[in-house]
């Protein structure tokens, strides 16, 4: 099977892990970093807003599952794309919207995505996503992967990750994992 790698930042990590590992032909999901200055930044470090980092999601997809463009048809639903740095509570350029493409045509589909949502209206204001080229990853502390199977009770799981799964498997139920 070939797969490709796509990396994206919609506001807090735990919401994108919980929702992609989920998704039919997405074969895995990691927790980190990406976009700042400072190698091998600390949870910690990221939080400050210091690092230029951003929290991501980066994903390990069958293309013949799974396209690119239907990755980000998930993004542009379980985030709000038109929030300069920040998503709900969440504030700080570690929390804006990015998608960092591997490819010049990831890179092109991703600017096609945004200008047909926009063209759309579905929201008030113009979507603020990023499209960068990818640079170094750092893979988040071990207790952010899986946050959401592991936390499903806390607080921020319940009041924030839940609802943004609950819309995604109510939208793309036909493309849930069995």
């Amino acid at each position: 099977m070939t797969t490709e790698i796509a990396t994206l930042a919609g506001g807090c990590f735990w919401c994108l892990e919980a929702v992609y590992d989920l998704l039919k032909g997405v074969t895995d999901v990691k927790s980190g970093y990406m976009g700042g200055t400072v190698e091998n930044p600390t949870y910690e470090q990221v939080c400050t807003g210091l690092t230029g980092h951003a929290e991501v999601v980066q994903l390990t997809f069958a293309p013949d599952v799974v396209s690119f463009r239907e990755l980000l048809d998930v993004f542009f639903t379980i985030h709000d794309p038109t929030t300069l740095n920040r998503q709900g509570a969440d504030v700080g350029t570690q929390y804006r919207s990015a998608i960092f493409t591997h490819s010049d045509e990831q890179a092109r589909i991703a600017r096609e995505t945004i200008a047909h949502y926009n063209a759309l209206g579905i929201w008030d204001k113009p979507i603020v996503t990023e499209v960068t080229p990818a640079g170094a990853f750092y893979v988040a502390e071990d207790y952010h992967q899986n946050y959401f199977v592991n936390n499903p009770y806390a607080g921020y799981c319940r009041a924030v990750v839940a609802p943004k799964v609950a819309k995604f498997r109510q939208k793309f139920i036909e493309r849930l994992k069995a």
